[in-house]
C-alpha cells in the first residue's frame, strides 16, 4: 500500500529531543510519510530548528504554531490534521524516538474501521540527559543494550521493545478505551473527519485523548492493539502542570453520559480561521 501517512508530532520548547525525534524519523524503512510538527506556542528556536531539518529529511516537513496559551494539545493537533495531507495519521509526541521500523508496522496494522494504539518504555532522567547530549540513538541498541539499561534501573519495562506476531490477539481489547495514549496512535484522517477530530475544549493536561478514542469507538470504530509492535522510545521530561485535570476529568465524564461523538470544539471549528501558507507553515494567532 503507497498511501502517505502524516506523522503528527506534538511539541513545545523542547527543540533537543524533537531534534532526537526528527533524527529517528528520518532514518525509517518506509519513507511514504510527511512530518507535520504541531507546536502548541514554542518561541522562535524551535521553528528555526525545523527549518534546518527540512533539507535533512527525506520526506515534506510542515510547521504548524499557535500562540502561547497555556497547554492546548488538542487544538493544535486538530491544526496540525488541517495541513496534512496523508490518508493516514501517526500521532508521535515530540520527546518519543521512533525506531526504524515505526512508520513500516503502522502500515502494517492499519486497517479501515480500526485504529491502532501502541506503547513506550520510558527513559530516567539521567539516560535521557545522555541521550540528548551525546546525540545517542537508542532506537538502533541492540537487546544486550537494552537488558544492561533495565538492569541499571535506566527503563521502566523492556516489553515495549519486543516484537510479537500480527494476529487476532490484538483485537482482543476491542472495545476499550482505556489505557490508550496519543503519544503513539494511528488513526485514518476519514474517521478524525467523521468525529470532527480532537476536542479543544480540553485545556491544561490531561484527557483530551481519551475523550477522543471514546468517540471513535462510540461512532463504530474498533481498536486494535500496537503493543509488542509499535513501541517508541520515550524520553523523561518534568511533569507538567495538572491544575486542569480536574475539570477535564469532568468534561470527560460528561461525554461519557452522553451519546456524543462529534468534537463540540473540533475540525470544524478551525477550518474558516486557519492561515496556511505555502513554504510549510502554518501559523494561528489564538
Amino acid at each position: 500500500m503507497s498511501y502517505l501517512i502524516s506523522v503528527i508530532v506534538t511539541t513545545f520548547n523542547r527543540e533537543d529531543a524533537l531534534e532526537a525525534v526528527l533524527s529517528a524519523l528520518s532514518r525509517q524503512s518506509d519513507q511514504t510519510f510527511e512530518v507535520v510538527i504541531a507546536d502548541d506556542g514554542s518561541p522562535s528556536m524551535t521553528a528555526a530548528m525545523v527549518e534546518r531539518w527540512r533539507s535533512r529529511l527525506a520526506v515534506p516537513l510542515t510547521h504548524v504554531w499557535q500562540m502561547n496559551c497555556g497547554f492546548r494539545a488538542a487544538e493544535i493537533r486538530n491544526r496540525a490534521i488541517l495541513a496534512c495531507r496523508g490518508e493516514y495519521c501517526v500521532f508521535l509526541d515530540g520527546d518519543c524516538v521512533a525506531p526504524p521500523d515505526f512508520i513500516a508496522t503502522h502500515r502494517k496494522l492499519a486497517q479501515r474501521g480500526w485504529f491502532v494504539t501502541g506503547n513506550r518504555v520510558l527513559l530516567s532522567p539521567a539516560l535521557t540527559a545522555a541521550v540528548l547530549e551525546e546525540h545517542l540513538r537508542p532506537e538502533a541498541w541492540s537487546v544486550r543494550a537494552w537488558i544492561g539499561q533495565r538492569l541499571r534501573g535506566e527503563v521502566n519495562r523492556l516489553a515495549a521493545l519486543l516484537r510479537l506476531p500480527f494476529g487476532p490477539l490484538r483485537r482482543l481489547r476491542s472495545r476499550q478505551w482505556r489505557g490508550a495514549r496519543s503519544c503513539n496512535l494511528g488513526i485514518w484522517r476519514s474517521d478524525l473527519e467523521r468525529i470532527d477530530g480532537f476536542d479543544a475544549s480540553y485545556t491544561g493536561w490531561g484527557r483530551e485523548d481519551s475523550d477522543l478514542l471514546i468517540r471513535l469507538l462510540r461512532s463504530g470504530l474498533r481498536r486494535k492493539d500496537g503493543r509488542f509492535a509499535t513501541g517508541v522510545i520515550h524520553l523523561w521530561h518534568p511533569h507538567v502542570d495538572r491544575a486542569q485535570l480536574a475539570a477535564n476529568d469532568a468534561r470527560l465524564h460528561a461525554v461519557l453520559q452522553s451519546e456524543r461523538t462529534r468534537a463540540q470544539r473540533g475540525l470544524s471549528a478551525l477550518r474558516e480561521t486557519a492561515e496556511i501558507g505555502g513554504n510549510g507553515h502554518v501559523r494561528a494567532q489564538s
